[in-house]
């Protein structure tokens, strides 16, 4: 007998009638069988997050801080479990599971400290004009109400716990809804904050199926939605509830800009490495994998063969083995469709120097060249390990080329400039510029999202904090300021 994993319901474990299978997209063994809850056990959860969000959002900042404290230490005591857990429901190599464990130990550790510090009011004198005589205004923030979570595949975890340890820091009930095919982190998350002393109903993690998605979003008992995923469903989900608010962190095509003065044999070593690594790391899917390498003309032809090179160093194979580095993407169905994206390039003109083999999910480490900008691959995001280099002439080439994209979420432009990197800041039509690195870089602390259809709003906790909330302003009268 194999046994089913239960889900949260309002903090406490339940099953439902039916369950599902989670299964490795590396050899498809079995890694464990998730319940799955019934419309009236969802509606229980919401109906109980909707209840206590008053007295969730008066919980003293110590009860919550201690409790995503607890979470922290919990997440680093199980991190190898943990990550081995992600690698089989994921795909993920280890090295990249063990990393994902680390960030979410640190984003439950922010969440604490900025539940400490979050809403302490601010102070302004209203007596700057004689009518607000004896007047004092005083801002406090306020939950928004009940969020819903929705988290994709690519991080099981870390983007599970940028949906709950701000909400739980902001005092804000959430009903988390995590990724069909790996939901088992999440439900690690639930293990850890059962053992705190959250209020029940706090917090709930329902696997529930993407076909019943759209009647937990139109649900106007959570008023607030924090979606990462695809762009289509993203703004699906948006122009379906305009009332409601909505923070979504959605695809992109990061670009890697390889400037004339970033032209040293070492500054070209290290610049095709880290192109390299994170066109590849969990095996591309991330939203901030590089995409795009835009080379100046005058580093191009000395810059291709390191990076071909380097992409060609990538081992590849069993995520479960700490050597590989590139395990399978999350289907085969994934891994069809970069396929197919790799082919039509090819057709229509594009040079292969590597790559361009699917195995199952699986497919080999990629470097085109040449490729026409009509093609698909060159206008939407690939979420594979596949890269496109492309020679410009000039700074201001280069960047054009950035901005030539319906996305903008983050960019690297390698350069020791400083003078060029403030005028990447203020050109690149992105969320975060990355300055001397691929645009892969995140800090889990820092404002996190994007521009153009990279999506609206912000992650990184205080961030989130603040999406979650808003301003309420109070005025004093008859002070003696």
């Amino acid at each position: 007998m194999r046994a089913t994993h239960a889900f949260w319901l309002a903090g406490r474990q339940a099953t439902g009638e039916t369950a599902f299978d989670v299964t490795s997209p590396w050899d498809g063994r079995f890694v464990g069988s998730v319940s799955v809850p019934t419309e009236a056990q969802v509606e229980e959860a919401v109906a109980a997050a909707y209840a206590v969000r008053d007295e969730f959002a008066a919980t003293p900042a110590h009860v919550r801080a201690a409790a995503l404290d607890h979470v922290s230490r919990r997440l680093a005591e199980r991190t190898e479990e943990i990550a081995r857990l992600i690698s089989a429901e994921n795909g993920k190599p280890m090295k990249w599971a063990r990393g994902e464990v680390g960030r979410a130990v640190s984003v439950f550790r922010f969440a604490s400290e900025e539940a400490r510090r979050f809403n302490g009011g601010d102070a302004q004198r209203l007596d700057t004009d004689a009518g607000g005589q004896g007047r004092l205004a005083f801002t406090r923030r306020f939950p928004k109400g009940v969020v819903l979570g929705i988290a994709p595949f690519n991080f099981p975890l870390n983007l599970c716990a940028h949906k709950v340890a701000p909400a739980i820091a902001a005092g804000a009930p959430i009903v988390l809804k995590p990724a069909p095919a790996t939901p088992l982190s999440a439900l690690v998350l639930g293990e850890l904050l059962a053992e705190t002393e959250l209020p029940a109903g706090s917090w709930s993690i329902l696997p529930v199926p993407n076909d019943r998605m759209p009647a937990l979003v139109q649900d106007e008992r959570l008023p607030v939605i924090s979606f990462t995923g695809s762009e289509k469903v993203g703004y699906a989900i948006m122009d379906s509830v305009p009332r409601k608010h909505c923070t979504l962190e959605l695809g992109g095509n990061g670009a890697a800009v390889v400037l004339a003065d970033f032209a040293s044999d070492e500054d070209l070593d290290r610049a095709a490495h880290r192109i390299a690594t994170f066109s590849n790391y969990q095996g591309g899917q991330s939203c901030i994998s590089v995409q795009r390498v835009i080379a100046d003309a005058s580093v191009y032809d000395r810059l291709l063969p390191r990076i071909v090179a380097a992409v060609e160093a990538q081992v590849t194979g069993d995520p479960s083995d700490d050597a590989t580095d590139v395990g399978p993407l999350v289907s085969e169905d994934a891994a069809q469709r970069v396929e197919s994206w790799v082919n039509e390039a090819v057709e229509a003109g594009a040079t292969l120097h590597t790559g361009g083999k699917r195995d199952g999910a699986s497919y080999a480490p990629t470097v085109l060249t040449d490729v026409p900008a009509d093609v698909t691959i060159s206008c939407e995001e690939v979420f594979g390990p596949v890269l496109t280099v492309q020679k410009v002439h000039g700074e201001e080439e280069a960047f054009a080329a950035v901005n030539d994209s319906k996305y903008g979420l983050q960019a690297g432009v390698f350069t020791h400039d400083l003078q060029t990197a403030f005028r990447a800041h203020r050109a690149l039509e992105v969320g975060g510029v990355v300055v001397g690195d691929v645009p892969s870089y995140r800090a889990d602390q820092m404002p996190y999202g994007g521009a153009k259809q990279s999506g609206v709003g912000r992650e990184g906790v205080r961030f989130a904090m603040e999406d979650y909330t808003y301003e309420r302003v109070m005025v004093l009268t008859g002070l003696a300021l």
